[in-house]
């Protein structure tokens, strides 16, 4: 087995880590982080779930200077959910160690008020590109004096239109940077981003060992395309679940399908890219503290979502790869608790199922609802 030790980190860091239970390190933590703690920049092509984030986290907390009172790593993603949850990964970490300060900069919360309070004194900044961007133009944000830039989920970025704001954020930064870019996938774009902003990249690519499931029962509910609302609501009558975070294709059909599930009475909401930030975080209070029970939502803004006590992830539309399947469904079955994934499938889908079921080398059991209505 190894451990973190081999890795060249700090006595304090893998003190700290070891105190939250992390021992082992993961394939792309081993991979990266001693290039990383070298100054070389890095492509890591990996997937949700391998450990990405402390393989960026922990060599760049080694490498602040804390008494250089600029800011030295910026740290992007693609969406608030995701930063929220990078920043909550920093804190555990930095709250062990001395005066190394951590700001998040997305929308809806006062960063400026935030950073007169730290007295200016911030080490590292975690931010969405559009609300970073803002503050640089504003002025109340100085990156020009990084030594670190982070790209988390940069196909994300890419799909969901921040490529030229990304763009706009690393002209404010020195060239002399180090840049760690970590991607599910590697688009031409993204290619071209690393030819002309990434010095002798280090390319490492890393699949998950195995799909982390095995805590969540999946179940295949046969029904078709007209008679898919009519399922969905035999399925939610019949499982009763706690929360459950409802999955559909796009941000139309969420809300169609939420007119109809609230026009019944259900306690649900929605969550996409349309709504405002207040929005956004008013739905996700009221979710966590289980006011709403079914959330209703897409796949992007879905995206680093964790609530303790969901329940049930159902796909009302099949994703159509299994990195989307895999992402969905892990909302539930955490922390040793079991979860349950019930798919809807009509008759045109059944190529998908065939492509997850092959991925995952099981044959998801079909079950029926009881039909309860005319």
């Amino acid at each position: 087995m190894k451990d973190f030790a081999i890795l060249g980190l700090s006595e304090q860091l893998r003190a700290i880590v070891a105190e939250q239970g992390i021992v082992e390190p993961t394939p792309i933590q081993i991979s990266t982080i001693p290039p990383a703690l070298e100054g070389r920049d890095i492509i890591g092509q990996a997937q949700t779930g391998t450990g990405k984030t402390l393989a960026f986290l922990l060599p760049l907390l080694q490498k602040i200077q804390v008494s250089n009172n600029k800011i030295q790593a910026l740290i992007l993603s693609p969406t608030r959910e995701l930063a929220i949850q990078i920043t909550e990964e920093a804190n555990k970490i930095v709250r062990k160690m001395n005066d190394i300060h951590v700001v998040a900069v997305y929308g809806g919360q006062d960063v400026v008020q935030q950073i007169h309070k730290l007295n200016g004194n911030i080490h590292i900044v975690i931010a969405t590109p559009g609300r970073l961007l803002d503050h640089i133009r504003r002025g109340t944000i100085d990156i020009s004096q990084i030594n670190m830039l982070v790209l988390d989920e940069a196909d994300q970025m890419l799909h969901m239109g921040f490529l030229q704001e990304v763009l706009a954020i690393i002209e404010q930064t020195p060239t002399t940077r180090q840049t760690l870019m970590y991607s599910a996938t590697l688009p031409v774009e993204l290619k071209s981003v690393a030819t002309l902003h990434m010095k002798d990249p280090y390319d490492i690519r890393v699949k998950r060992e195995k799909w982390t499931i095995a805590d969540i029962d999946q179940y295949v509910v046969e029904t078709t395309d007209r008679a898919k609302q009519e399922t969905l609501r035999n399925v939610l009558d019949e499982q009763q679940p706690f929360l459950a975070i409802i999955f559909c294709r796009t941000k139309r059909r969420v809300n169609r399908l939420h007119e109809a599930l609230h026009g019944f009475r259900y306690l649900c909401d929605v969550l996409h890219g349309d709504l405002s930030q207040t929005k956004r975080e008013e739905v996700m209070i009221r979710f966590r503290k289980a006011e709403i029970q079914y959330l209703i939502a897409t796949d992007v803004a879905a995206r680093g979502l964790d609530v303790e006590g969901v329940t049930h992830v159902i796909n009302y539309d099949i994703p159509h790869d299994i990195e989307s399947y895999i992402h969905r469904i892990g909302r539930t079955g955490r922390a040793g608790e079991k979860g349950v994934a019930i798919t809807l499938v009509a008759q045109k889908d059944k190529i998908h199922l065939a492509h997850i079921e092959n991925e995952l080398k099981v044959s998801i059991e079909k079950v029926k609802t009881k039909h309860k209505r005319n």
